[in-house]
């Protein structure tokens, strides 16, 4: 008979292997420049760049709904595609790497956005820290 200790618990966490090192199977190093960002700087940045969003939405679109969402969009895709980093991510020092795949860095930030407006990509992640819309975008947030 199949005991429940035998399927694990959702409250186990996810699975790991014992000495695996996040982000290795990308090609990452273990730690300093050009490791995976420690999880707190992820939401922080995003905090960060959302407020961006919302102050100067405040100023010039009295703080139109829309505005936030478009100004955030816009901040996302210019910002990714020319230095790699939104605002708030250059604040925490991580910024965002191709690690697989070809195709151009604006491709990968529209992509990438469009799914962490979706917010169900941005809180499914894998064992190499990836949240799902940095899988499907072939990219992953470093410490620089």
């Amino acid at each position: 008979m199949i005991d429940r200790k035998d399927l694990g618990s959702w409250m186990d966490g996810a699975p790991n292997e014992e000495g695996y090192v996040k982000g290795s199977s990308l090609g990452l190093p273990a730690d300093g420049p050009g490791a995976v960002a420690p999880f707190w700087r992820r939401p922080l940045s995003l905090l960060l760049d959302w407020g961006l969003c919302m102050l100067v939405s405040a100023l010039v679109f009295s703080g139109d709904p829309l505005a936030n969402l478009v100004l955030f969009v816009a901040v996302n895709l210019l910002f990714l595609s020319l230095f790699g980093a939104t605002p708030g991510q250059f604040v925490l020092r991580v910024r965002v790497l191709p690690v697989s795949g070809r195709s151009p860095m604006i491709l990968r930030a529209a992509v990438r956005t469009v799914l962490m407006l979706l917010l169900l990509p941005a809180v499914v992640w894998n064992r190499d820290a990836q949240p799902l819309h940095d899988v499907v975008a072939g990219t992953a947030v470093v410490t620089l």
